[in-house]
């Protein structure tokens, strides 16, 4: 019986646990009305998978604590005593978790949403200490003032799910829906062209070294006569939110892409973008706890950078840009990031997959006369030549991940601080540097006087975290080395007769749409948040072309 008892009062310490999860899902989420069956089928969720976990961490806590204690515990079904120490561990293990959210998802929160979130963090931590002291306290004194124990102590735990919630406020503020893109005639512009590579999961410190031995010559070229930055990049540090970010010069909280998914709790159809980081929530999507929608073009709130250049007639071939699915209209070509899944499908033509239409036959040519057994890249890239062809541009935008797939799974101990070298795949990642090295080699041959190449890392990568990497040992998921969870630097180097070489300040992704504006004679939205980098450019080139604004490039 007095095991019974101990399992009653684990219940409730993990139940008050998934409380406070839910809390925090609610905070990362504002547009989730308060009033909804939503927060109570989280609550659900959470419950029936942290909740009864953190019930069982709390009921084997327990009895590790009987085995070696020479006083047998036996308390009651609900004890004031006991409940005051658990409940005081769930609440500053809430509170720390909802500090760790909010100093590492910076770029996700408006002002208000920011300091409601703060209001929150410091209320659960107050909490925290209130159920310490009460904890302590009980402890001291024993049974002694039991019922104002037993009261105090409800008051303090109601308080510490309450003065959260209301800090948050009432939600149901309207999602960052897409807006529609209107493309204003303009005529077309003769002038300078810029190739934008970009790059998955590229690293400085991994290209440093190559480029020493001669086995990247081109990134040496670029290095050796170009300029380079460092990027500061986002949280969550997914190829989605990474590249809308770049596309459009702002951050989540005004493009509208927080995630590289949309979050659903089982029996709801409300969507959260946004699972609290530090606590393996991502797990719950492994499992099927949780169920995850991919993003979509039509989730962009914000207009990317080959939207505003249409509007200048200035033309753009976009290939395999992330959450460019289904295909929007632009000056140029399109190929979407989903291309590949279309191929031979019943979707293949209906016109989501790449515009315009006559780019698809095209690029499905590509895509047959390509190795299956070689990663994507090399097909979207023969995609890329052959639509160019018909749809000559002034922007070209190619993105590359095989090299990101190969770094996942790489386990040098030079790049990646792993003590076990596997051969095999850092062969297939020093292919994939090469691959990306000779297609810079090939822009750079088709270079004119006045043109600009930029390479583009979005993010780094970095060792995966000890516990995660067991995390996923015991769910059977592919070995995992490297990671860019944490949000490591990328970079921009710029190549062309108008950069000035050299090591720049570093800068943050969103700078780089206002360059490219910049160089291209298009004024800046005063709205966006990355400046226009003018110190890449020689004096020559600056001193003739001020940056100019505009108050915003509207939606």
């Amino acid at each position: 019986m007095r095991f019974l008892r101990l399992l009653t009062n684990s219940l409730l310490a993990g139940a008050l646990g998934a409380a406070y999860l839910t809390i925090l899902v609610l905070q990362l989420n504002p547009q989730i009305p308060l009033a909804s069956w939503s927060v109570w089928r989280w609550y659900q969720t959470l419950g029936l998978f942290y909740g009864l976990h953190l019930a069982l961490l709390f009921y084997v806590t327990m009895l590790v604590r009987d085995f070696f204690s020479v006083e047998i515990f036996s308390p009651g079904w609900i004890s004031v005593r006991l409940l005051a120490w658990l409940s005081a561990a769930a609440a500053a293990v809430a509170a720390t978790l909802m500090w760790l959210n909010l100093n590492g998802f910076p770029a996700l929160f408006d002002e208000t949403t920011a300091r409601r979130f703060t209001f929150g963090a410091g209320a659960t931590t107050a909490s925290a200490a209130v159920l310490l002291v009460i904890a302590i306290a009980h402890y001291s004194y024993g049974r002694r003032g039991s019922r104002v124990g037993a009261a105090l102590l409800t008051i303090a735990i109601v308080g510490s799910l309450a003065l959260p919630i209301a800090a948050r406020g009432a939600g149901g503020e309207p999602s960052l829906g897409a807006r529609r893109v209107v493309l204003a005639p303009a005529e077309a512009r003769q002038g300078s062209r810029i190739w934008l590579l970009l790059v998955d999961g590229a690293s400085l410190d991994y290209i440093y070294p190559r480029v020493a031995s001669g086995r990247l010559p081109n990134f040496g070229r670029l290095l050796d006569s170009g300029a380079l930055m460092d990027l500061a990049t986002i949280r969550p540090t997914q190829p989605g939110p990474v590249w809308t970010a770049v596309a459009t010069g702002m951050f989540p909280v005004k493009n509208g892409v927080r995630s590289a998914a949309s979050y659903f709790a089982r029996g709801d159809d409300r969507p959260v973008d946004l699972l609290p980081d530090h606590c393996f929530s991502h797990v719950l999507v492994r499992l099927g706890v949780v169920r995850d929608e991919p993003s979509s073009s039509a989730d962009w709130r914000a207009r990317p950078l080959w939207s505003i250049l249409g509007d200048y007639g200035i033309s753009t071939g976009v290939v395999r840009w992330p959450l460019t699915y289904p295909a929007q209209p632009i000056d140029g070509f399109l190929i979407t990031d989903r291309f590949h899944q279309m191929v031979g499908s019943m979707f293949e033509f209906d016109g989501r997959a790449a515009y315009p239409a006559d780019v698809v036959p095209l690029a499905r040519e590509a895509f047959e006369a390509a190795d299956p057994s070689r990663p994507w890249d090399e097909a979207y890239d023969g995609a890329r030549r052959a639509v160019a062809e018909a749809h000559p541009v002034r922007v070209s935008a190619m993105r590359y991940e095989a090299l990101d797939t190969a770094a996942h799974h790489s386990q040098q101990a030079s790049s990646f601080g792993s003590p076990e070298p596997n051969p095999q795949q850092a062969d297939a990642l020093d292919r994939a540097y090469a691959s990306v090295d000779r297609e810079i080699g090939s822009a750079m041959e088709r270079l004119t006087a006045g043109d600009l190449l930029l390479v583009i890392s979005g993010f780094g990568m970095r060792p995966v975290n000890p516990l995660k990497h067991f995390a996923a040992r015991l769910l059977r998921d592919p070995d995992v080395s490297a990671t860019h969870e944490d949000g490591p630097d990328g970079f921009l180097i710029a190549y062309g007769t108008a950069v000035a070489p050299g090591r720049k300040p570093r800068g943050s992704i969103v700078d780089v749409t206002p360059t490219v504006l910049y160089f291209l004679g298009v004024p800046i939205g005063r709205d966006m948040d990355g400046y226009a980098r003018a110190d890449l450019f020689a004096p020559s080139f600056t001193a003739e072309r001020p940056i100019t604004f505009i108050p915003s490039h509207g939606g």
